[in-house]
């Protein structure tokens, strides 16, 4: 008001972006998971002492070639719960949601090593991670099964967007008669002023229904 009457110009205030948001889910806000379910899967899991309380520290989306939506909600305890959608950005529209875990990350120093990685690294018919053997959930026509690629935009808290091309694969075991682990393999690809950071990251993690979460807000 002061600043009115003396002729002076308030300042700007910075534009933030939109950050992605589903399920009540955002960037910044909290989720309880069902302490139950954790217990009784961690034994079957590669995944230890996982956190039933999570805070929500950065947020991804990536628009899917398919028509749908992935929503990834990183969070303080190394994990990332992601919701896809397909036909739209609702809750009516959820078709999957997974708790991952970060299990390994390991840099990709050469052209030569990233060319390796994405012809044979990624996607093979098995994958086998601490000797138990995963099936490739995601296989062409043919007998080659290219990684998927995909572009993730990534929102931080502080106000940081960034995005990075993946090349990535999905694995599944039968850990019981209703529940599988899941293990995802991804070639990763940024643009850090010049260079290119690669690296290849495996993540574990189990299926969740909506009910499963509680957010806090």
């Amino acid at each position: 008001m002061f600043s009115k009457l003396f002729g002076k110009k308030e300042k700007d205030t910075p534009h933030k972006p939109d950050t992605p948001e589903i399920m009540g889910l955002y960037l910044g806000g909290s989720f309880e998971l069902d302490a139950l379910k954790l217990k009784l899967l961690q034994p079957d899991l590669k995944i230890n002492n996982a956190a039933s309380k999570h805070l929500i520290q950065a947020v991804g989306k990536v628009t899917l070639d398919t028509g749908g939506t992935m929503f990834r909600f990183y969070t303080d305890d190394d994990a990332f719960l992601q919701v896809i959608t397909d036909g739209g950005e609702t809750e009516n529209h959820i078709t999957d949601v997974k708790l991952w875990y970060f299990y390994e990350t390991k840099t990709v120093g050469s052209e030569a090593q990233w060319q390796e990685l994405l012809n044979s690294g990624i996607s093979k018919a098995i994958y086998t991670l601490d000797g138990d053997a995963y099936e490739r959930v995601w296989d062409a026509v043919g007998e080659v099964s290219p990684p998927v690629a995909m572009t993730e935009t990534t929102f931080e808290e502080d106000g940081d967007v960034t995005t990075t091309d993946q090349f990535i694969m999905l694995y599944e075991k039968s850990i019981s008669e209703d529940d599988v682990e899941a293990v995802l393999v991804s070639g990763e690809e940024k643009i850090v002023g010049n260079n290119h950071d690669r690296c290849l990251v495996i993540s574990t993690g189990f299926n969740l229904s909506p009910s499963d979460i509680i957010i806090n807000g």
